[in-house]
């Protein structure tokens, strides 16, 4: 389960809805401004939202999965994460309402998504979920930064 939600919020859904928003309602807007809108909708709203809220309510899942820990030690330091993704969740969610959100929300994700998976990537031995984890992590990293990076040059 958690392989096909990642794959949907990180790369489906980002890019089914650019390529509906371009060619089917032809947005005024640039594909890139597109990319951004719909990548930080997605991948730093939705994606990062229900991380939040797993992290928050069932930290072990994390933990276990992600981290391949049993550990006690470590479950309130998943919940604080969750409580930083749950926010950044809600702000890039209401980037959909509040274009002006779009660039800032791209921004601390890039910086996380960078972080998660350069570190994820350092890990020896990872499993199916830690690889899919860092894959995605930096797939979302390269396509926002490439955004950032045509929104503050352009």
């Amino acid at each position: 389960m958690y392989v096909v939600a990642v794959l949907l919020l990180t790369v489906v859904f980002p890019i089914i809805w650019v390529g509906a928003d371009h060619f089917y309602f032809h947005s005024a807007l640039p594909l890139m401004s597109l990319i951004g809108k719909w990548f930080v909708f997605w991948c730093a709203g939705i994606r990062l939202f229900f991380a939040g809220l797993r992290q928050f309510l069932q930290p072990r899942f994390t933990t276990e999965q992600i981290f391949g820990t049993k550990s006690e030690d470590a479950l309130p330091f998943v919940r604080e994460l969750g409580g930083a993704n749950l926010g950044t969740g809600i702000v890039g969610i209401a980037s959909l309402a509040k274009p002006s959100f779009i660039l800032p929300v791209a921004i601390a994700a890039t910086v996380s998504y960078g972080i998660w998976g350069i570190r994820h990537a350092k890990d020896i031995g990872r499993t199916r979920n830690q690889n899919i984890a860092t894959i995605s992590d930096l797939f979302v990293f390269l396509v926002l930064v490439t955004y950032i990076g045509f929104v503050t040059l352009a």
